[in-house]
């Protein structure tokens, strides 16, 4: 009998975890020379990204669940500042002309809620001009194009200069 009833709850449990919805931000990575972002990327769906939901001067993790984390495979500079090889969350400070990029030697932080207590933690920030999409990008999307880190997402676009 405890064998029977054992067997019936593993199976309750494991339909309920099969049963789960995937998240609705996955965690997607990009990927560049000698650079690589993992970040939740979380959709518009409908909403006012920045001056709303990401309310402009506040820290933002700069995707969807934990922190972004950034990896840069060999010593170089992000927006001209030197940064060494390793692996840093990113955080961006939202403004309506400009997007303020912060790298964090605090990986894996629960989103922006720990930030205060990192701050200290920070190994640089880069202040970069908003720009203007060409039409309305429904995820969030970080690309690596030769030289650069780009931000995309709504009508928001940030582009940070790299160079290793």
């Amino acid at each position: 009998m405890k064998s029977m009833l054992f067997g019936l709850a593993f199976l309750l449990t494991a339909s309920t975890v099969l049963a789960q919805d995937p998240p609705k931000s996955p965690r997607v990575t990009a990927t560049g020379d000698n650079v690589e972002i993992a970040y939740g990327q979380p959709s518009k769906r409908g909403r006012v990204i920045f001056g709303e939901l990401e309310k402009y001067g506040k820290v933002w993790r700069a995707g969807a669940n934990k922190s972004t984390d950034i990896t840069f495979k060999k010593d170089a500079t992000f927006g001209g500042k030197p940064v060494k090889a390793g692996t840093y969350a990113l955080f961006i400070i939202p403004e309506e002309k400009d997007f303020t990029f912060i790298l964090n030697s605090v990986t894996g932080q629960p989103g922006a809620y720990d930030y205060e207590k990192n701050k200290d933690k920070d190994v640089l920030q880069v202040k970069v001009p908003r720009q203007k999409t060409a039409s309305t990008v429904e995820k969030l999307t970080f690309s690596l194009p030769k030289g650069s880190l780009v931000f995309e997402w709504d009508d928001a676009k940030a582009v940070v200069p790299i160079k290793i």
